[in-house]
């Protein structure tokens, strides 16, 4: 009986090797959780890309990173302003979405639509935070999903 393999990573284009460390498994971590915390909401943790998916999620995130850093230093923070910059690099609109997170914080989501694969983050005064993710295990694509089983 084979199990299914996660595709290999490897550097991306313009991506810098960061050595990996072996993690070392803390001596709880052989113990099953007895509140099955992790089992009851692996629901809503994103599905990570890997492969050429990876190198794709990563120019994405620096585009929109590039994007959004002029409203970034001017401190505007405008939802309209975010989704604009990010419809702009061509994503369509009814797939981009900007919300007010806090008063000097925006977040924003984008549905790349490619089965699902999704980017999404947060700009503030300090920075922009942005990830590449494969959607949700129980396939609500994008969002979030509000609640497991």
């Amino acid at each position: 009986m084979s199990t299914p393999s996660t595709p290999a990573d490897f550097p991306c284009p313009g991506e810098s090797p960061e050595p990996t460390a072996p993690t070392a498994a803390s001596p709880s971590s052989t113990v099953p959780p007895t509140d099955h915390y992790a089992e009851n909401h692996g629901f809503d943790v994103p599905i990570p890309l890997h492969g050429q998916s990876r190198c794709a999620g990563l120019t994405a995130v620096r585009r929109v990173k590039s994007a959004l850093e002029p409203l970034r230093r001017r401190g505007d923070f405008a939802p309209d302003n975010v989704r604009a910059a990010l419809t702009g690099l061509g994503y369509s609109a009814g797939k981009v979405q900007a919300y007010q997170d806090g008063s000097a914080r925006v977040g924003f989501l984008i549905d790349i639509d490619a089965s699902p694969w999704c980017v999404e983050g947060t700009m503030s005064s300090d920075s922009t935070k942005a990830d590449a993710f494969g959607g949700y295990p129980d396939g609500t694509g994008c969002e979030p999903p509000s609640g497991g089983h």
